[in-house]
């Protein structure tokens, strides 16, 4: 009888339990599965077998060769105003909920990413040309 008490309020520490067993069983399995295939695993390390090895393609110079920034830059600049649209949909969703105030805190969101874009535009991240 107790147990069906526990269970039934909503805010308990029993009510987490599966959640735990559920991350001890997880871990458990890694942890075994781990160690099965480093017992049971093949360990004849040749010098053909330690070679860098690429998609099929014998690896050729150095993999620490300078590339453009303007890629890296471009994949942040991406994701950020990305994820800035991410954001707009749960105010889509409820605008009517939220009133002027919900209004005046998605216009200061878009404030915010005006003002980072315009400043990337001004420090001429966008511009692809090499000088």
């Amino acid at each position: 009888m107790n147990f069906i008490l526990l269970a039934a309020e909503p805010n308990t520490p029993f009510n987490y339990f599966p959640v735990a067993l559920q991350l001890v069983v997880a871990i458990g399995f890694i942890v075994v599965m781990m160690a099965v295939t480093h017992l049971l695993g093949p360990k004849r390390r040749t010098k053909d077998k330690l070679v860098n090895f690429e998609s099929g393609i014998p690896s050729v110079g150095n993999a620490r060769q300078p590339m453009a920034i303007k890629y890296f830059l471009v994949a942040i600049l991406f994701v950020l105003f990305d994820v800035e649209v991410i954001f707009f949909y749960p105010y889509a969703v409820n605008f009517r909920e939220l009133g002027m105030e919900g209004f005046l805190a998605v216009v200061m969101f878009v404030a915010f990413f005006l003002c980072g874009f315009i400043y990337i535009v001004k420090k001429g991240a966008l511009k692809w040309e090499d000088y």
